[in-house]
């Protein structure tokens, strides 16, 4: 008897089946933790492809800043393409550079004050689009689990249920429930685990790209800050 219902369970319980099968609670647990999955691989892959965009785009501006060109000459160059990571830095600083100078700039101190708050704003731009929707990528791997667990103990409630009103305690009745049960946690796990890996890959990567836009700001400040002095103290020769 217990090979006939073992039987039954292996050939009838596919995934499908038992979802279709399942409670309405559990039914919406698993619709929940897969929208959520699919959700997390849509923001996996996007940022899979920014990364790399912005890894290239620092890779190639760094030639050009360090070889040598003129920084006017390369911001002209650079105005009307799009610029991410060091490049947004460089824009925003020789944006406020043209500006200042265009004005008649008095003051080295408050034109490198405003310098480097243009390159600030820039960067926390900058961050904030590397860190784009990480948070879903963080919340969803801490709280799927919990969900595929409510899953869980729904459907063992369910098969409990069963057992009190039919009487029966054969395993082709109690099967189902346990299958629903175990299947939500499963789906949970599926769903968690790539999110805390992903999430905990892009931080660091984020990081990693943070680190580089500071380091470029502070060495970019000081760049600026010889020009600025060279060029007050040529005006204040020829005057």
């Amino acid at each position: 008897m217990p090979d006939i219902e073992l039987s039954f369970f292996s050939s009838n319980m596919t995934f499908l089946k038992l979802f279709l099968q399942a409670n309405i609670l559990v039914k919406l647990v698993m619709s929940t933790l897969f929208i959520s999955s699919i959700w997390c691989w849509g923001v996996i892959l996007d940022k899979l492809i920014s990364y790399a965009k912005t890894r290239r785009h620092i890779r190639i501006f760094e030639k050009m800043f360090w070889s040598g060109q003129n920084l006017e000459e390369l911001y002209r160059q650079r105005l009307n393409c799009r610029v991410l990571g060091i490049e947004a830095i460089f824009m925003a600083a020789m944006r406020e550079w043209k500006k200042s100078f265009e004005k008649g700039v008095c003051s080295s101190v408050s034109l490198q004050m405003r310098l480097d708050k243009a390159m600030d704003v820039a960067l926390a731009r900058e961050v904030n689009r590397m860190e784009a929707h990480l948070s879903v990528l963080a919340t969803v791997g801490s709280v799927a689990p919990f969900i595929g667990l409510l899953g869980t103990v729904i459907g063992i409630m369910t098969s409990f249920e069963s057992i009190a009103i039919s009487k029966n305690t054969s395993l082709a009745l109690v099967a189902p429930g346990v299958s629903e049960a175990l299947l939500a946690t499963a789906i949970g796990l599926f769903t968690a685990i790539p999110a805390v890996i992903a999430y905990n890959k892009f931080k660091t990567n984020a990081n990693s790209i943070l680190s580089q836009l500071e380091g470029f700001a502070d060495e970019f400040s000081s760049i600026l800050s010889r020009q600025i002095d060279e060029r007050l103290a040529i005006r204040q020769a020829k005057s």
